[in-house]
């Protein structure tokens, strides 16, 4: 029996996503194929394998369980293939044919934890380490898409805090409403939707406070619009979906309790359209050497331009997120979604 290594929690603001995720697939895991590790990263970042309930994640008991988690790691030596636990004051190895990492933001979705699992030689369920790395990256990312004729925002990024004329000549040639983003942050955390100059520098302060680097980039007109993808040579889409907004922007607090929001599966648009977001999210997924599955994140204006926002290469994977849901629109149920990506994984 194939063993995999589900990796959840970590060291991300988005750490209780996670948790959400992790139970959700640990759930959905035919355990007549599979033999599951369940391996556990703290806030603090203790890396724990868990023996206990799955029903102790969600609500972040897991790790309260000192006989249930004894403490383990990644192993970069090849010749183990695997973990290392402590257990009783030794150290065993425990081998493991393929990891599925469910981190969410930093330290886990840009490309940290997949480099680890590269150098031990160990099939990864999702992007590597380079794909990581650019979908992290929202300027970067944006010009690999641009370089292959897809349509981007107007930006401007900062390495360090600008001057008050810098910002204010950065609002001016982009126009109000902008949006002010960390270059590498999940969940939206960090972005401020900007409507006047005077609100500049907190955005910018607010944004820093996620990362080194900062974006000003412009509001496109019109709605958001999801692709998930799944796959590595041969790609399947799922029916896209849209986001209706009575707000600023799809914040973290929209996106997890869809107070002011409204998500239509599928979208509401022509199947031409429907069609063409498709093709252009394949196109972004190749581009960005993406594999195993992702979400694109795109936005349709009202003259049918479609503009790339970004690409998520850790998608929200509870039963209800967005990206099970797209593919639930062509037939796959949540189970298959989660079992076909490991057999993908585990296929050589």
């Amino acid at each position: 029996m194939k063993k995999i290594a589900i990796l959840f929690g970590g060291c991300s603001p988005e750490y209780p996503v996670s948790l959400k995720s992790a139970y959700s697939i640990l759930s959905a895991i035919d355990r007549n194929r599979y033999e599951v590790i369940a391996i556990g990263i703290t806030r603090g970042g203790r890396w724990l394998r868990y023996t206990g309930d799955i029903e102790d994640i969600p609500d972040d008991r897991w790790h309260m369980q000192e006989e249930k988690c004894h403490p383990a790691f990644l192993c970069p030596d090849r010749s183990v293939h695997g973990f290392c636990e402590i257990l009783g004051g030794q150290t065993r190895f425990i081998p493991i044919d393929g990891l599925f990492p469910v981190l969410h933001g930093k330290n886990g979705e840009d490309g940290s934890v997949q480099g680890l699992a590269e150098l031990a030689g160990i099939p990864l369920v999702g992007c590597g380490c380079l794909s990581s790395a650019l979908c992290m990256d929202k300027h970067r990312a944006h010009q690999v898409a641009a370089a292959c004729g897809i349509e981007v925002p107007r930006s401007q990024v900062f390495r360090r805090m600008p001057t008050e004329e810098q910002l204010q000549e950065a609002g001016r040639a982009l126009s109000f409403p902008l949006f002010v983003k960390p270059l590498r942050a999940g969940s939206s955390f960090g972005i401020t939707k900007v409507h006047d100059p005077g609100q500049l520098r907190r955005a910018a302060e607010n944004a820093f406070a996620y990362d080194k680097e900062i974006l000003l980039e412009e509001n496109i007109p019109g709605f958001e619009v999801g692709c998930a993808i799944l796959g590595q040579d041969e790609l399947t889409c799922g029916r896209v979906d849209e986001i209706q907004l009575t707000c600023d922007f799809f914040d973290f607090t929209e996106k997890y309790t869809q107070k002011n929001a409204q998500i239509f599966m599928p979208a509401r648009i022509h199947a031409d359209t429907e069609t063409r977001i498709r093709d252009t999210a394949i196109r972004i997924f190749r581009a960005l050497d993406c594999s195993g599955f992702a979400r694109v994140d795109l936005f349709l204006t009202p003259d049918e331009r479609i503009v790339f926002n970004e690409v998520n290469s850790i998608p929200g994977f509870t039963a209800c997120s967005r990206y099970p849901n797209m593919l639930k629109g062509i037939g796959m149920s949540y189970n298959d979604i989660v079992n076909a990506l490991i057999a993908l994984t585990l296929k050589g």
